[in-house]
């Protein structure tokens, strides 16, 4: 079973893949609250079909529990038998709010292709990697008949909602998910065209805050002066969490976080980095960032972080001279490996009592609190990924640390006794979550052939010429 046939397959139906990519990133699939679920019910459905197109035998929709209305999809291809190895392979069909609609520059469900990049809300976080993992298996299937591992494949729902029913999930269905290892297909690479392996991931301990002042809304000119500006006092109260240089000022919130081992910042040091390219990537308007590339990673991966990720006081274009009598706000703080989640929150919430305005009135309400992640890479498939992205993308591979959170992958390594592989496509131009996302290609490509070759290398056979 020579996987340069494998390759050559894939090369040869990318286009087809594209298409069926934009087929399925059409369907506005956002699973917040307040959008219409059936939109992830059609998405799964679509999933479903892809993965199906693709050959795999066994596919089928989960609803769970069974009053959830975001379904997870399953897929089994186990025709290589019991000898060979099992790879579980993750993605996600749901994605996020489309956000201010005047800011996108193409239509956020009508995909687009510009130069080398496809443009729409999903595209890359995370409907590329349905595609990678269909392309993959359709490639192998189109050529030999069958891929030459089993192959299992959870397509999940509600991943844009912090996965709030996976680990039971995963508890439930841990029989039908076994395997040697497992593909997390929802992550990207330092830069477009560098092939990144993930190594770890950060928590995140997200809040709800509001401040009440007033009774009601005043008039600003008559009453401006004597009574409490609520919005002043939400700043202020929020502008307390860090000190002048941005950093945490939350008493203990150090306490447990380590510094990179030296090594580590040997090997982030060595990451090609270009700071003023990142910059640009970034969209950062002073064109300035940290330009020392083991500082910026540690920044944005070992070290905890603050983002207040909205904030209201009254409405925009409708603002009047007023006082209003309540502001509001949500932020978060991601979390390293070693940090303790519910410590983290206690720290959070005592600080923002202890600093409240007095006589106003603050509330709390917890929304998230989920823990980093992080893993050795001493276990053979790790070789295995970074021969096979090397394979795919024609140049080595590079460990990377992640400051985004996926909650579930410490409870899948834990109940499934199997190490992860967190790759993807995105890359710094992406803008995942935000508006104007896009996936480049040329990566998704060279993705798809990486995945091929991994198949390959895990089940022994000979290594193609790169």
């Amino acid at each position: 079973m020579p996987i340069d046939v494998a390759l050559d397959a894939a090369d040869a139906a990318f286009g087809q893949n594209v298409d069926r990519l934009i087929r399925l990133v059409r369907i506005p699939s956002c699973s917040f609250p307040g959008f219409d679920p059936a939109h992830v019910q059609t998405s799964a459905e679509d999933t479903a079909a892809w993965l199906r197109e693709a050959g795999y035998p066994e596919v089928r929709l989960i609803r769970f529990p069974a009053d959830n209305p975001l379904p997870y999809v399953l897929a089994r291809d186990h025709r290589a038998g019991p000898a060979a190895p099992t790879v579980l392979l993750y993605a996600h069909h749901d994605v996020q709010p489309p956000l201010r609609q005047e800011v996108w520059k193409t239509p956020p469900y009508e995909p687009t292709r510009i130069g080398d990049r496809l443009y729409a809300r999903g595209a890359a976080d995370d409907k590329a990697g349905i595609a990678v993992h269909c392309a993959a298996a359709a490639a192998w299937n189109a050529t030999h008949g069958r891929p030459p591992v089993n192959l299992t494949v959870l397509i999940e729902g509600e991943e844009e909602i912090g996965s709030p029913h996976m680990a039971a999930f995963l508890a439930a269905h841990a029989a039908e998910l076994a395997c040697d290892a497992t593909v997390i297909a929802d992550l990207g690479n330092v830069d477009t065209g560098l092939p990144s392996l993930t190594t770890s991931l950060r928590g995140l301990v997200k809040i709800e805050i509001e401040l009440r002042a007033l009774r009601s809304p005043l008039h600003s000119g008559m009453w401006g002066g004597a009574v409490p500006d609520v919005a002043q006092a939400l700043c202020k109260l929020l502008a307390g969490l860090t000190d002048a240089d941005g950093r945490l000022a939350i008493p203990g919130l150090f306490d447990q976080v380590r510094r990179p081992e030296p090594e580590t910042l040997r090997a982030w040091a060595g990451i090609p980095h270009d700071a003023a390219r990142l910059a640009e990537q970034a969209g950062v308007l002073s064109g300035r960032m940290e330009t020392d590339p083991a500082t910026l990673f540690r920044h944005v991966w070992r070290e905890p972080s603050l983002s207040i990720n909205a904030i209201q006081c009254g409405l925009r274009g409708q603002t009047g001279n007023v006082l209003m009598d309540c502001a509001w706000a949500t932020l978060g703080i991601r979390i390293v490996p070693d940090q303790d989640p519910p410590t983290v929150m206690r720290l959070l919430c005592d600080h923002l009592r202890r600093h409240a305005p007095a006589g106003m009135e603050l509330s709390i309400t917890e929304r998230s609190c989920s823990p980093a992640w992080g893993c050795a890479t001493d276990h053979p498939v790790f070789a295995h990924a970074k021969q096979a992205l090397r394979i795919g993308y024609g140049t080595d591979a590079v460990e990377m640390g992640c400051g985004a959170s996926i909650p579930f992958v410490g409870d899948l390594c834990e109940v499934l006794n199997v190490p992860a592989l967190l790759i993807g496509v995105e890359d710094p131009p992406c803008g995942a979550h935000a508006e104007n996302e896009s996936v480049h290609l040329g990566d998704l490509r060279k993705a798809i052939r990486s995945e091929i070759a991994l198949f390959g290398l895990m089940a022994g056979l000979p290594t193609p010429a790169c």
